[in-house]
């Protein structure tokens, strides 16, 4: 195998490491990095212990060992090993492991020095995993501080390399050509009005018509490769269909990679475990879905969701090199050329989509406190650290400093999530590890038990099963339960229901039915799932969620189990809360107090408080009347026209913010003892009053007065709610005399003056009285003097003495 690309920059490589402890190998799927550096490094002096090389996927890892292991003509276990989580093939010989990425990063936690290693290798790193970018963080900080002559080799196939040559203190980059072997590509297009295991099925009928060699098919999930399985047997019977994904046996998985034995043309349908890493032997066809299926952290649901998305171009090219890698080939794309350059450049790292509570949790006992000074390519979001941190005090996993707890490290200490981690030392406590443990595997491992939502038919079913997956992880199971019980306190506690050991894990997806059907459903966390009606489950009124997928809103549930109510009751009891609500009934314009007991957002029994809380009613009216504004107040014509008032005074004591903000202060005492805001209109007034100091009262009554003083002596109410502004009511004569028109408030508005005739007949409303002595007065004379010709109609109405009497006794008060 000295003809692959990597061979013509080894040497390279080679030397960088013994300069230095770090390099970046750039290289094209397909050139070998894989198989190739690893033995390799075997013969450098420096390198007396084993080599570890990641790989993302338990496939991929698997595949590798065992290719590196052929080549060197040995089995797997000897030279070389692997690791994975369902399967391990290692001996006191073994000098290459390769293992997954999280048990690379149980490994380091375990021992940071990694006593006995020389070199970690990444592979695939561009592909950004969590746990990839965790290791690589974890292993840069060992090498500065405890290993200096740790290697480290980050293997990329994208220019992304120069990223992390950066990360690693400006390394060295060694890049290869790699092979280029011609590849056609052709585009199909989309067909939407197919559903997509129907469009893959026609088009590899197309492949299979008209090109020559084994295809391999990219499709999103599992179920889609089997729905197109079923197809291609009715379609294309001749051909050898093989499944290619995670929940495949291992020997279905070597059928899958190696050419068959027999000869036979084969059909691959694979999830994007193929992408990288793999070679699968003949195939010169790609077929492509075009679609990626990747983890979400659906934060408001509080699970982590599969979504399917269109593939990157990254992803895509990845794809169609699995066609050119050993000849020429072909790829089919199943979308348009034009909308490729709309699809994103790459696929988003999992460090920014992913749950952080493992990240943040492995930090933790790692010492981190601060990760960000950390060798990350891309910092975890500070927010989403935060609130993963705050799951993992909610486990107690963390102290309110955000330290790790004993239990923190017991939790760390086992291979699943933290809150997985958390139920199975609970369940020690109680003698039921086993059970746990094959639980928190289930919902770990896809298809074990088969399918359906009831978790504990799943647990059944699969105690019966058969075959090498089966049996590796009732072994893993297993080897949990053994740990979680040197970890904890065995037995010291008595059993509880399945459905409440997973409830010790997800609390706030306790759930409870919304009707008789068993379609929807209520979680103790307040976010709502549905349930598929022909479900087993669907007949249970409580269920504990341990998986669903889809949006936050009606989120289907993939995986339960189901609760009696009297275990909700007896062994839940702790979680259940008695709360004393108050509700604002707007039709009636009351409180209304409810004694409730809830289990989270679960309402379990609602009945009325005799005894409310008389300070929680207060504020609870108070909060009524800032919500909804002083309108909600029986406010008489007074405390109105006081407001209005202030407000051309320009005093901010009782200007509507002020009030609203100061409740507590001046309405609050009116409320003691009630539930409804009917409070008397003349002690509100009086309240309203009492903010003001006598300064400001002063300032009230000179500023905006409640009553007009005519020249005549007479006072007029000023009404302050007129359309048009404060007006007045009075006979003009009563002005008579006066020049300047009147004003009131602070900046001075003109008075809106309403005159009326001698009767008490409207003349004319102004807000200009000069411009109406020296207007339209002269035709209000001409029409009043005939009917009120007894009173006095001058014509400088401005210069004459104010008076409402008639001529007569005007005249005969002036001579007197």
């Amino acid at each position: 195998m000295s003809d692959l690309p990597i061979h013509a920059v080894l040497p390279d490589l080679l030397a960088a490491l013994r300069e230095g402890p770090s390099a970046v190998l750039i290289a094209p799927p397909g050139a070998g990095k894989t198989t190739a550096v690893a033995p390799a490094l075997l013969g450098e002096k420096w390198c007396g212990g084993q080599v570890i090389v990641l790989s993302p996927r338990r496939v991929a890892a698997r595949a590798a060992a065992e290719r590196m292991a052929e080549l060197l003509g040995e089995e797997a276990g000897q030279t070389i090993g692997y690791v994975t989580r369902l399967d391990a093939r290692r001996s006191s010989r073994t000098r290459v492991i390769v293992m997954t990425e999280a048990i690379f990063v149980s490994t380091i936690l375990n021992d940071p020095e990694l006593p006995g290693v020389s070199a970690v290798l990444f592979d695939e790193a561009h592909e950004r995993h969590l746990d990839s970018d965790l290791g690589l963080a974890l292993a840069v900080e060992a090498q500065g501080v405890l290993r200096e002559d740790l290697r480290i080799v980050v293997m990329s196939a994208t220019i992304d390399g120069s990223r992390f040559a950066a990360l690693l203190g400006d390394a060295p980059v060694v890049e290869s050509e790699g092979k280029a072997h011609p590849l056609t590509v052709k585009w199909l297009g989309a067909r939407p009005d197919l559903k997509i295991e129907s469009a893959m099925a026609s088009a590899i009928q197309t492949a299979w018509r008209d090109e020559s060699g084994d295809i391999l098919a990219f499709l999103p999930g599992v179920a889609q490769i089997e729905r197109t399985a079923d197809l291609l047997a009715e379609r294309l019977p001749e051909a050898l269909v093989l499944p290619l994904h995670g929940q495949v046996e291992p020997a279905g998985q070597r059928a899958a990679i190696r050419r068959d034995p027999q000869g036979r043309r084969r059909v691959v349908l694979a999830t994007s475990i193929a992408e990288t890493s793999l070679t699968l032997d003949g195939v010169s066809v790609v077929v492509d879905a075009g679609l990626s299926r990747r983890a979400e952290f659906d934060k408001a649901a509080g699970v982590t969701r599969l979504v399917t998305t269109p593939a990157s171009q990254a992803s895509a090219a990845q794809r169609a090199g699995r066609a050119a890698r050993q000849g020429p080939g072909v790829a089919h794309r199943l979308w348009e050329e034009a909308a490729h350059a709309g699809r994103p450049a790459f696929d988003p790292p999992e460090v920014v989509t992913s749950d952080l509570a493992p990240l943040a949790l492995t930090l933790a006992q790692w010492g981190a406190g601060d990760p960000a000074g950390m060798a990350w390519l891309d910092a975890p979001p500070t927010a989403a650290m935060a609130a993963a941190r705050g799951a993992l005090q909610a486990l107690g996993a963390l102290d309110g400093e955000g330290r790790i707890t004993a239990h923190g490290r017991a939790m760390a200490r086992l291979p699943m999530e933290p809150a997985l981690a958390h139920m199975l030392l609970f369940a020690a406590e109680r003698g039921q590890a086993d059970e746990a443990a094959q639980l928190a595997l289930l919902l770990q491992e896809r298809g074990l038990g088969g399918r359906g939502e009831d978790l504990a038919r799943r647990l059944d079913r699969w105690a019966g099963e058969r075959g090498s997956r089966a049996e590796g992880s009732r072994k893993l199971a297993a080897r949990w339960a053994q740990m979680a019980g040197r970890l904890g306190a065995r037995g010291k506690a008595g059993e509880v229901p399945l459905g409440v050991l997973l409830a010790e894990a997800f609390p706030d997806r306790i759930a409870r039915a919304r009707g008789a059907s068993g379609e929807d459903w209520l979680a103790s966390g307040g976010c709502g799932y549905r349930l598929d009606p022909a479900s087993p489950l669907a007949t249970a009124k409580w269920l504990v969620i341990g998986d669903a997928q889809g949006e936050a809103k009606g989120a289907r549930i993939t995986a339960a189990v189901a609760l009696e109510e009297e275990d909700v009751v007896r062994h839940l009891a702790h979680r259940i809360e008695e709360r004393h609500s108050l509700t604002w009934n707007a039709i009636e314009g009351r409180v209304e107090a409810r004694l409730e007991r809830k289990l989270g957002a679960i309402v379990l029994a609602r009945v009325p408080d005799p005894k409310p809380d008389a300070e929680a009613v207060v504020a609870k009216l108070i909060e009524v009347v800032r919500d909804g504004g002083l309108a909600l107040l029986p406010l008489g014509e007074a405390a109105k026209a006081l407001i209005v008032r202030a407000g051309y005074a320009g005093l901010e004591a009782l200007s509507e913010e002020a009030l609203l903000g100061a409740l507590e202060d001046w309405l609050g005492p009116l409320l003691a003892g009630r539930r409804d805001l009917q409070i008397g209109a003349g002690r509100l007034h009086e309240a309203l009053l009492n903010r003001l100091d006598w300064n400001e009262r002063q300032a009230l009554d000179k500023l905006a007065p409640a009553e007009f003083r005519s020249p005549a002596g007479t006072s007029h109410a000023i009404d302050y709610g007129h359309e048009g502004g404060p007006c007045v009511e009075l006979r003009v004569q009563a002005l008579f005399g006066l020049e300047r028109h009147p004003c009131v408030g602070h900046p001075p508005k003109p008075l809106l003056l309403s005159l009326t005739s001698p009767g008490g007949k409207p003349i004319q409303t102004t807000g200009d009285l000069p411009g109406f002595w020296r207007g339209s007065w002269r035709d209000v004379v001409k029409d009043m003097k005939g009917r009120y010709p007894k009173h006095r109609w001058p014509d400088e109405p401005w210069a004459e003495d104010p008076s409402l009497k008639t001529k007569n006794a005007f005249n005969a008060q002036k001579r007197t």
